[in-house]
Order: C-alpha cells, then sequence, then structure tokens
C-alpha cells in the first residue's frame, strides 16, 4: 500500500514539474477546425503543434482525447489550423472555453476548398490538412495533418503563449 501512494505522490510531484517547466515555453497559438459528418463546426485553442516534414508538407497537433474537435477531425478526415494573430486572444480564450456557441461568437468562412472554418479576421495564417495517423498518448491524440492549402492572411504579428499569459512577437 505505502508503495501505490509513494509512486503516486512522485507521479503527481513529476506531472506539476512538467507542467510548471512547459508553462516556461512560449508557442505560438491555434485555433483547430473541423466540421463533423453534420456540417456542424467544431473547434479548439492549441499550442501544442509543430511542423513535422515539408516533403509531404505535415504538421502535427495534440488534441484532447475526449474532446467533440477532435471526432470531427478524425470523422471527416480533414481540418485546419488557424494561426491566430496578436490581436486574437478574445478568440483564443473562446475557443479554449469549450462554450457552445464560439462559431456564433466569430466570423468564420468556409468554402469548397477549406478542410475546416477559416478564422479569417483572427489568423494570419491558414493550413488546410488532411488527417493523417492519429496516436493515442495519454490522454491527448498527436494527429498529423498532411497540408495540402496555405492561406496567408494579415501581416499582424502572431499571438503567443507561455507563464500563463498571451503576448505578441516583438519588434526587431
Amino acid at each position: 500500500m505505502t508503495e501505490s501512494i509513494e509512486h503516486r505522490d512522485r507521479a503527481a510531484t513529476r506531472g506539476e514539474g512538467f507542467r510548471a517547466m512547459m508553462r516556461g515555453f512560449p508557442t505560438g497559438v491555434a485555433v483547430v477546425t473541423a466540421l463533423d459528418l453534420d456540417d456542424r463546426p467544431w473547434g479548439m485553442t492549441c499550442s501544442s503543434l509543430c511542423s513535422v516534414t515539408l516533403d509531404p508538407p505535415t504538421l502535427l497537433v495534440c488534441l484532447r482525447g475526449k474532446s467533440p474537435t477532435l471526432a470531427a477531425v478524425v470523422d471527416r478526415g480533414e481540418f485546419a489550423v488557424n494561426l491566430l494573430h496578436a490581436e486574437a486572444q478574445t478568440t483564443a480564450e473562446l475557443f479554449a472555453s469549450g462554450a457552445q456557441d464560439r462559431f456564433d461568437r466569430v466570423p468564420w468562412h468556409l468554402d469548397g476548398d477549406c478542410a475546416g472554418p477559416h478564422l479569417r479576421q483572427d489568423a494570419h495564417a491558414v493550413a488546410d490538412c488532411w488527417t493523417r495517423t492519429p496516436q493515442p498518448v495519454g490522454d491527448h491524440v498527436i494527429v498529423f495533418g498532411e497540408v495540402y492549402g496555405v492561406t496567408n492572411g494579415s501581416r499582424c504579428r502572431p499571438l503567443l503563449y507561455g507563464l500563463r499569459r498571451y503576448s505578441v512577437w516583438p519588434h526587431s
């Protein structure tokens, strides 16, 4: 009995240390969007995102395992990654909140070439991706996305997140 309690204490301490470490690693902020099979839009704020390879152009996103956005990404087989600009903190917070009416509260665009809703007013760039190789890890799923389209929008600086706060890329 003592061993399992000690093991849980170490695991909790390790988890807290890991969270503290990752808070100090600033990242860009994105909203991952997709349509479910009934054409309902889903989306969530994501800072766990990176490029994987240029040939073929591929990125990865890490999404919560029980997320309806993840279900739409996997079921539909495609998704969009909206890289938010510095003026889009409110949108980042909205899509992190889980509010059911989030798509009623922001302008979005979808045409035949979009893999998911594009948040044109809030994104400095959008990548349209085919879903490749979802890989469960712990309570999240890593989703690889093969990029088939890129839309570059505003020339605004990117929105950043770190140390539990939003920030802006500094002027050079």
